[in-house]
């Protein structure tokens, strides 16, 4: 597989006005073609040396003034000679000195991602190495920064090395036992054993994968729950700036608000949503629509109850969010005690047991709480979804104010703060008796321990920069790669050598999707596509 022999020419810098502007070429006639924009450089110039340079058009006449660069192949960036002109940042400017570039008929323009695709074909990186340079283009948070500079690092290509060299060992193995069974006989006699724990690496790597996506598109939060219930307000808060309209008039979002924010280094946008009820006005019906729509998309979802909302009330609220992690919290803790009272008045004198909204006596004290509890900052709001035909608890945690006091917790409890554990239904008596966390967008009070249960709950500990950055693309290739590597597990304890060997060579050829080895032009275009002009 090697690049065309054209010489390519492309602006390496946005075309808008800047300080610099790069005009970058690649290819044989790439030196010939640079001393023809700036002919005061010498005809044998010293690679990866900088020379000040005038820069001319066609009749002579200088148009800046700028540096002269030259990289000799193969020690260049694409493997081929490369010249980089770095003029003035003027958009006219460089246009002029690319249609002077393009006058020689050697030469044309690069197509998108030309430059690093013409990398890989020559061998200068590998195919992540590659899609990471594409990634750190594409970088809008510290932790897909971070990622991607692992990934241009080579710390991907370095665990897919890793899987894949014993993997093509085994497979040399297998097909010598099958050629040359007496040269290479004993040579399967582990196979099995590698097959496992060759599967078992592929899996490692392949569950990865949800970290990888939140890294490169960043999490999504909906903020949902009953009207009047804080979440504009809270929406304003964790944002940091008024996006939302508040009023006390209920229904008065209407829409989905979106904004983006960068927490601890991962990007996460926000959705403010409209509050759900019933017998809403036509337009405030549409936004309810759309909220419900928002919820089965999101990564978490963070309902917000009003003071007093009786279990059964969160019970159903709950089951808007559908299959949705949730997490839960009341809002407007600012409101009196007083005004909590007149507002759930009416469904206490029905005996409907209510979330207590005030801490216990015993998170001040610090004595042990109920099972359930979690540590981190987080309760378990027992709830359970009786639409569940499986039968399934489900999971939903909020953080806990008495976290931040020290508390002690019951044993079993899980570390993390968003965890939770499995509950019956939220009408038996040994339910966990904390209630969701308090929180006022308007104060500000419990709004950082909610970010801190928000990023825990989506993260699940560690931190983003650490991530290996798995695709989507990756993980299929290694899902293939799994599978095909369990089809060998099985076959080395029931069938023939052949359709193990032939399973560990479909293994292989599903990893190098992944590392290059065995990758289609078909594939290299879709993946080069992406990249800009001139990268």
């Amino acid at each position: 597989m090697t690049a065309d022999s054209a010489t390519i020419v492309a602006l390496a810098t946005a075309p808008a006005a800047g300080a610099v502007g790069i005009l970058r070429v690649s290819g044989p006639a790439a030196l010939e073609v640079g001393r023809r924009l700036a002919p005061g450089v010498p005809a044998s110039p010293t690679p990866r040396h900088a020379y000040l340079a005038s820069f001319v058009d066609a009749g002579g006449a200088v148009l800046d003034e700028g540096l002269f660069l030259y990289f000799q192949a193969p020690r260049s960036f694409t493997g081929e000679d490369v010249v980089e002109l770095q003029a003035h940042g003027s958009p006219r400017l460089l246009r002029l000195l690319l249609a002077r570039a393009l006058e020689d008929e050697r030469v044309r323009p690069a197509l998108p991602g030309e430059f690093t695709r013409r990398a890989f074909l020559n061998g200068r990186i590998d195919l992540t190495r590659a899609e990471a340079v594409a990634d750190l283009v594409a970088a809008d948070s510290e932790a897909a920064v971070r990622a991607a500079a692992a990934g241009l690092s080579g710390a991907l290509a370095e665990r897919i090395r890793a899987l894949e060299t014993p993997l093509r060992e085994l497979h040399a193995d297998l097909e010598g036992v099958l050629n040359f069974p007496d040269e290479a006989e004993g040579a399967d006699a582990e196979a099995g054993p590698r097959v496992t724990a060759l599967r078992f690496a592929a899996e490692a790597l392949r569950a990865e994968v949800g970290r990888g996506r939140l890294v490169r598109q960043g999490a999504r939060v909906a903020l949902y729950g009953p009207v009047n219930a804080g979440k504009s307000t809270l929406f304003n808060r964790l944002v940091g700036e008024a996006r939302a309209l508040v009023d006390d008039e209920p229904g008065t979002t209407r829409d989905a608000l979106e904004a983006r924010v960068e927490w601890d280094g991962l990007g996460v946008t926000l959705y403010d949503t409209a509050g759900l009820r019933e017998a809403p006005g036509r337009v405030e019906a549409l936004g309810i629509a759309r909220t419900r729509e928002l919820l089965a998309a999101v990564d978490l979802a963070v309902l917000v109850l009003p003071p007093g909302t009786s279990r059964e009330e969160a019970t159903s609220w709950t089951r808007e969010a559908g299959a949705t992690p949730v997490l839960v919290v009341t809002g407007k803790c600012d409101v009196t005690p007083e005004a909590r009272e007149e507002r759930g008045s009416s469904q206490d004198s029905a005996g409907a047991d209510r979330f207590v909204s005030t801490p216990s006596e015993d998170a001040v004290l610090g004595t042990r709480h109920a099972p359930g509890v979690l540590d981190g900052g987080a309760v378990a709001v027992p709830i359970r979804d009786a639409q569940d035909s499986a039968g399934a608890d489900r999971f939903v945690s909020t953080p806990s104010d008495d976290a931040a006091r020290g508390t002690r917790r019951a044993p079993g409890v899980l570390d993390g703060g968003a965890a939770a554990v499995p509950t019956r239904d939220v009408a038996s008596a040994d339910l966990p008796s904390p209630a969701p966390a308090r929180v006022s967008g308007l104060t500000g009070e419990g709004v950082e321990a909610l970010r801190t249960s928000m990023l825990t709950r989506l993260w699940g500990g560690g931190t983003p920069s650490a991530v290996a950055l798995v695709s989507e693309r990756h993980a299929d290739a290694l899902r293939r790669t799994a599978e095909a590597l369990g089809r060998a597990e099985a076959a080395s304890r029931v069938s023939t050598l052949e359709v193990l060997s032939g399973e560990v060579g479909l293994a292989l050829e599903a990893l190098g999707e992944v590392s290059g080895t065995s990758v289609s032009e078909a594939l290299l275009d879709t993946l080069f596509q992406r990249f800009c002009i001139g990268k």
